[in-house]
């Protein structure tokens, strides 16, 4: 069985011409319902009755374009950007091109090019990806967010320190501050302590990836996985959640920033 593809046109046209051949419509109703004269009318259908539906279908479809640059000449101009140009745009490409290269050639020409090659991304390609919104929990405590503020939180009277934060997920209520030297294991050990003593145990803490929080080591092979705060907050059946972007832990982040504006 031959698959025959057409378009929606051409499926039109069958379809004016199985009624023209069944003597349903007159020649001229036929030519006003395909926007073609007589003459053309009459050859389509004497061609459709000698070869059926393929004789409606285009002949160059499938077929490279007789506007076609040749494939060697192709490569070799996507190998004068790939070598010289690799971080050029579509358009300068092309002037330089033509300008050192004699090689004289469209924009589009040289966009769609340099996208098959790998050189160059749409817009649609380069648009960044959009992020789904995170839900904030229902209950006050029951996610954490947590970070630390590395600024110059005392100007000129005191060296520059980092501020650790614990700020609640559901009200974005500022619930524990700490300064300390820099973020360290120890100083979050503190800090956690001090927030737990107060509040008591959430669900779980949400953080960045920082290698407080999570081990960045890809060929790290001893250990269990864990750090030692991750060990520390398994023990108190506490869970530890990194944030894969900046957008996710956006209450903190923007928490950080109205304190470094106002302190």
């Amino acid at each position: 069985m031959t698959v025959i593809a057409m378009s929606r046109t051409e499926i039109d046209r069958m379809s004016v011409l199985q009624d023209l051949a069944a003597c349903r419509i007159k020649m001229t109703e036929a030519a006003s319902l395909m926007s073609l004269g007589r003459r053309q009318v009459f050859r389509l259908a004497k061609a459709y009755a000698q070869r059926g539906p393929a004789a409606l279908v285009s002949r160059k479809r499938g077929r490279p374009s007789n506007r076609t640059y040749p494939a060697d000449f192709r490569d070799a101009a996507v190998g004068i950007i790939r070598e010289r140009y690799p971080d050029f745009g579509p358009t300068l490409a092309a002037e330089k091109l033509a300008e050192l290269h004699d090689i004289h050639l469209a924009r589009e020409t040289v966009r769609q090019w340099m996208i098959t090659a790998g050189l160059w991304k749409d817009r649609r390609a380069r648009l960044k990806p959009v992020h789904q919104p995170r839900y904030r929990r229902d209950c006050l405590g029951e996610l954490i967010q947590i970070d630390g503020s590395e600024h110059w939180w005392f100007e000129g009277r005191g060296p520059r320190c980092t501020l650790l934060v614990y700020i609640d997920d559901a009200t974005s209520r500022l619930m524990h501050l700490q300064f300390v030297e820099s973020e360290s294991t120890f100083d979050y050990f503190a800090a956690t302590r001090a927030y737990l003593e107060r509040y008591g145990k959430p669900v779980a803490f949400y953080s960045d990836k920082h290698g407080v929080f999570r081990v960045n080591k890809k060929d790290a092979i001893g250990g269990d996985g864990m750090t030692q705060f991750g060990r520390a907050l398994h023990a108190l059946n506490i869970d530890i959640i990194c944030a894969n972007s900046s957008q996710a832990k956006g209450r903190v982040e923007r928490a950080n920033g109205t304190l470094q504006d106002g302190w």
